[in-house]
């Protein structure tokens, strides 16, 4: 396995972001996505949006799917409170069972499963949760839940994890040739974790600024 850069990388924050302005649209518009239901009591339907830009090459990434195969949306933007919250909850986790790590090893080690709030893709509508699914709907077998920790899984979340099934392994290959080709990048700890425009974006494909910054649904 090659060797993973965490969110949590002093390289990832140095990463400049120039906001383009582009803004946050609603992925149910015109029904193109298959929308899982299990976020749908957000009210607000936050975590339905995307930046533009991101939503648009998802649509590419699909239609290059094998035949029976579609994206399954599961989340996108995150509010960055949310984030925090999200960040802060694992971390306490992660302190309460590792009473010996220092503030940074904690850091480090949340951040393989949440990002940091202040460089976090999803807060950017930079970044999906997805998985595949059969025309049906029904979700295909990736090896884990989606959002399962590196805990949980035994590290099977890791996208090149290789304590996973064959087929499982097959259906990773498929969803990341497909969103690879349309120009979104993978977090590595993460099979169902994908972004384009963000700061690891930049990073992962020698980029000089980011497009999308942390920002607030109007």
């Amino acid at each position: 396995m090659t060797e993973i850069v965490l969110m949590s990388d002093p390289k990832v924050a140095a990463v400049p972001v120039h906001e383009c302005g582009e803004r946050l649209t609603d992925v149910r518009r015109d029904g193109s996505l298959l929308v899982d239901e299990r976020k749908w009591q957000d009210s607000a339907g936050a975590f339905a949006h995307l930046r533009e830009g991101v939503l648009d090459r998802l649509l590419k990434a699909q239609t290059q799917l094998p035949q029976g195969m579609r994206l399954l949306f599961v989340e996108g933007y995150r509010p960055p409170s949310l984030q925090r919250r999200y960040f802060d909850e694992y971390a306490a986790q992660l302190r309460a069972e590792h009473p010996e790590w220092g503030a940074e090893q904690v850091r480090s080690a949340a951040s393989r499963y949440v990002s940091p709030p202040e460089i976090a893709p999803h807060s950017a509508g930079a970044a999906v949760d997805l998985t595949l699914a059969d025309d049906g709907g029904r979700e295909l077998d990736m090896g884990t839940r989606m959002n399962a920790s590196p805990e949980e899984s035994a590290g099977a979340c890791y996208t090149e994890a290789d304590n996973i099934s064959d087929e499982a392994r097959s259906h990773r290959e498929i969803l990341g040739t497909a969103l690879t080709a349309a120009g979104l990048v993978n977090y590595p700890t993460e099979w169902w974790h994908w972004s384009y425009g963000d700061r690891y974006w930049a990073l992962q494909t020698g980029g000089a600024v980011a497009h999308y910054g942390p920002v607030e649904l109007g």
